[in-house]
């Protein structure tokens, strides 16, 4: 297994809703460990399969030492005042710009095992429960910007040297 490269803003995966995940194989436990052995890296709180080119609902976490994965995670449930947090993207690298998200999420899946899972948090964790689910869904952080703000992210997008 290994760590895969990430797909970046304009790459057509990253606007493709997933399906979920069905037989759970070989080539399903290497994108687990393809997911988590990417999330490792300094500074990724999560990585989508999407961002590794893979059209399947399933992401790794690694947020306060916490590192894991869910296999067809669906956001079921968000609760608080939205707010504004800074957020940054690894599909849309050195940029970050304010992000309206709950306070708290939820989400549930299943592990390798077929097992019922459900992950949940406040603060850091929150934020990357619907920034991952956003992904699985075919949006990127910076579809949910306001409008005067998606356009100067926009701008910048065009303006950085990756894209």
């Amino acid at each position: 297994m290994t760590e895969r490269p990430i797909r970046l803003f304009g790459d057509p995966v990253l606007k493709t809703p997933t399906v979920d995940v069905g037989v759970i194989d070989h080539r399903v436990r290497s994108l687990v460990q393809d997911l988590l052995d990417t999330v490792m890296i300094p500074g990724r709180a999560g990585v989508a399969a999407t961002q590794i080119g893979v059209g399947l609902r399933a992401f790794s976490y690694n947020v306060d030492g916490d590192v894991g994965y869910i296999l067809n995670p669906h956001l079921v449930e968000v609760s608080g005042e939205p707010e504004l947090v800074e957020e940054g993207c690894l599909s849309v690298p050195e940029l970050w710009f304010a992000t309206k998200r709950f306070p708290f999420a939820r989400v549930t899946g299943h592990d390798l095992e077929g097992t019922p899972i459900e992950l949940s948090g406040t603060g850091l964790m929150a934020q990357a429960l619907q920034h991952e689910t956003d992904h699985l869904d075919g949006y990127l952080y910076i579809d949910k910007l306001e409008t005067p703000l998606r356009r100067e992210a926009m701008k910048q997008i065009r303006e950085s040297d990756w894209f």
